[in-house]
């Protein structure tokens, strides 16, 4: 005889008082770790990532609401008959179980229908929202910190730009031909002015010295005399983690069309489709294509270089431009990474979900070639986007046309702001400060009124 659950007119209040207030205990906890991590981002003044913490939030705030909008429709939604033929078309298992159906779903099949959606699977789909939300912010995390642990030598290069043997290197009345160049040497290569060949080769170079030395002093080179001339006390590396800081905020975050990616990735896991051949590889074929696009700007620079010139003077100049870029634009590299790193996430979290409410062994994941394939792939595409891939962007996405607003400092920044609020205060004044038709003031009585003025 099954034993009913218990509702809370039979439960001790000591024991609802007991759950509740740990609860709450657990949730003042995280949100006191939050605001220490908001603290110290602030003392390291990186307000992108104070920025990108409270997308976090809001993004765990949006996912607990969808959860608790779920529990308050579990049994309108289960009331929800549909045909039995439609019921059971797309199932991830190829079979229905319904032994176990709640009240709901049996007055459906009483009628020769099935239930939209049972309860039990509102209740699992809930499990589903929490893993995705944990390890889409985790994931994010980790891959900005593999990324941040791969460019933290790029600090040292920054610092030779100030050596003597550096301004020695790149004294302007120093001639040397483009192929000799260290750049030259390593791009101008026969095989990179085939067009055909020269996608292999890029291909192959994001897996040995991704971002090399060399490649560092000449995009670095580049972007200062696109936008600052000839100013090399301008500090590249700050400005590409600042740049990369905000970039992170874009990441974290769920946008629309991330969301209905979701959906269609849920909708394929039909059995009939037989996903997991295919879909753990996306992220990862993406994540290379996005790579080998990334070395194939760097060696384009190099070549348009070589074409305008043969002769260098000091260091080989490239020239940014956002022709460079898949339709001409550079954000749309960030985007693909932020479809990359939710994709990979919701598979490794779908993984996991199946695992906790099905066990290691269900319909989900039959053969042990499944288990592997996804684990091995979702964990490949972490480090490869985090240590190879998302340093390679910082660097090369800088070289657009324009250059981004973190290339000013928070304090430029600040003031700035004060210089503008400043100016349209006095401007507000002096248009108020005018003199309308009917009143005649003298010309000193306002500084803005000379401008406007007319002799008569």
């Amino acid at each position: 005889m099954a034993v009913e659950a218990k509702t809370l007119e039979e439960t001790p209040t000591w024991a609802v008082a007991t759950v509740c207030f740990f609860l709450i205990l657990i949730s003042i906890f995280i949100e006191y770790l939050l605001h220490l991590l908001a603290k110290y981002f602030n003392k390291k003044r990186r307000k992108y990532l104070i920025q990108a913490l409270y997308k976090i939030k809001t993004e765990l705030m949006l996912l607990g609401f969808i959860s608790l909008l779920m529990t308050v429709l579990e049994k309108p939604v289960a009331k929800i008959c549909i045909p039995k033929s439609a019921g059971e078309t797309f199932l991830p298992c190829g079979s229905v179980d319904s032994s176990d159906w709640s009240e709901q779903e049996t007055k459906c099949s009483e009628q020769g229908k099935a239930s939209l959606l049972s309860t039990e699977g509102m209740t699992q789909l809930q499990y589903l929202i929490f893993v995705l939300a944990s390890f889409h912010s985790v994931s994010s995390i980790l891959t900005f910190c593999l990324g941040m642990a791969k460019m933290r030598r790029w600090e040292s290069w920054e610092a030779e730009t100030r050596t003597l043997d550096y301004q020695f290197s790149t004294d302007p009345r120093r001639f040397q031909l483009t192929h000799q160049t260290s750049f030259g040497k390593r791009h101008l290569r026969y095989w990179n002015e085939n067009s055909v060949l020269r996608w292999p080769a890029c291909f192959l170079r994001q897996f040995y010295g991704s971002v090399s030395k060399v490649d560092y002093f000449t995009l670095r080179h580049g972007f200062i005399m696109a936008h600052f001339d000839q100013d090399n006390n301008f500090d590249f590396h700050k400005y590409i983690r600042r740049a990369l800081d905000k970039d992170f905020g874009v990441m974290v975050g769920i946008s629309f069309w991330i969301w209905m990616f979701a959906i269609s990735f849920i909708f394929f896991n039909a059995h009939k489709f037989y996903s997991y051949y295919w879909l753990p590889f996306i992220p990862l074929v993406m994540l290379l294509l996005v790579g080998t696009k990334l070395q194939a700007i760097i060696t384009l620079m190099c070549l348009d270089s070589h074409d305008k010139s043969h002769v260098v003077k000091g260091t080989l100049l490239v020239r940014p431009s956002d022709h460079l870029f898949w339709f001409g634009r550079p954000k749309l590299l960030l985007q693909l990474l932020h479809f990359i790193s939710f994709q990979n996430s919701f598979q490794l979290a779908f993984f996991t979900w199946t695992w906790y409410k099905f066990g290691f062994r269900s319909c989900f994941h039959r053969r042990t070639e499944d288990i592997v394939i996804r684990v091995v792939m979702g964990v490949l595409v972490h480090f490869l986007c985090g240590y190879v891939t998302l340093p390679l962007y910082a660097l090369v996405t800088q070289m657009g046309t324009s250059m981004r607003p973190a290339v000013f400092t928070e304090d430029v920044i600040g003031g700035l702001k004060r210089w503008r609020a400043k100016a349209r205060k006095n401007l507000k004044n002096s248009y108020s400060a005018r003199p309308s038709l009917d009143t005649s003031l003298s010309l000193d009585s306002s500084p803005s009124f000379s401008l406007h003025s007319r002799p008569e």
